[in-house]
């Protein structure tokens, strides 16, 4: 017959029996088709746990494989957008030295531009401010052009926050782009007390945080999809940042979204 001896015995004396795990394949795939296909057997293992299933992750990736559930959005990089053009203002230093962790929210955000392909040769260049306390997308603009209110906008929308929630003196981290080394984006930073850092030249490791955000969102999203028209796109990622920050679970934040992390700290302390 073509298969192992063993294989078919198994088969032979388990034909006709009601298939136990019914219910759970049903739930694993109504989980892996809610999260959008992007949660491999571990997410979904935790996703079980929340909603009270006391399940082992080895079983999960057993039914996960039977039932050809299988994520397959990591797929290639793309070429980063560099908007470094040498000093044309201030460069900060580096005052966050790749210490990416804290427990204080609003006290060190990160922020970046990164560029995406549209239909019609058309681009959309994202810049989102990111909190390293549970990695929660604060403010984000997107444009068509990697203009300097590509940056401003999503930063006087970030510093009313900070103004409203920070407990402590905030450190906004950046690479050395000629956005950041504006005076117009220093000004800003100064008159509201927030310490500006900066990457060192060339050396992305130095916002690793904010570049680990822009590989996820674009191998969950992105990648391996057609070009769509600007509009679209935009949309798209909209959408995304909003199930990034509420819905999608991070194991760092014991298996929580950065929305939920916040919301229950808040929580816990008052």
């Amino acid at each position: 017959m073509g298969i192992p001896e063993a294989t078919y015995h198994y088969h032979v004396k388990n034909y006709g029996k009601e298939d136990l795990d019914t219910e759970l394949k049903e739930l694993i795939t109504s989980l892996f088709k809610k999260f959008h296909e992007r949660y491999g057997y571990k997410r979904i293992t935790k996703e079980l746990k929340k909603l009270g299933h006391n399940i082992n992750h080895k079983k999960v990736y057993r039914i996960m494989r039977e039932l050809g559930l299988k994520c397959v959005k990591f797929m290639r990089k793309s070429r980063k957008y560099n908007s470094y053009k040498g000093n044309v203002g201030k460069v900060a230093k580096n005052r966050l030295s790749r210490r990416f962790n804290t427990p204080i929210p609003l006290q060190k955000i990160v922020t970046d531009i990164t560029e995406f392909k549209c239909l019609n040769e058309e681009k959309l260049y994202l810049n989102p401010i990111l909190d390293l306390y549970n990695g929660e997308i604060i403010a984000y603009g997107i444009k068509k052009r990697p203009t300097l209110d590509l940056v401003t906008e999503p930063l006087q929308e970030t510093i009313e926050i900070i103004k409203n929630h920070a407990i402590y003196r905030t450190t906004i981290h950046s690479d050395q782009g000629w956005h950041y080394q504006h005076n117009q984006w220093v000004k800003a930073l100064k008159k509201n007390n927030v310490f500006q850092s900066m990457s060192r030249k060339s050396t992305c490791a130095d916002n690793a945080a904010m570049e680990n955000f822009f590989g996820i969102l674009k191998q969950e999203m992105y990648y391996g999809e057609k070009l769509v028209s600007y509009e679209d796109l935009r949309s798209r990622i909209e959408e995304y940042i909003h199930w990034y920050n509420h819905e999608r679970s991070k194991e760092k934040l014991d298996g929580l979204s950065p929305v939920e992390y916040r919301t229950q700290s808040i929580q816990l302390a008052a």
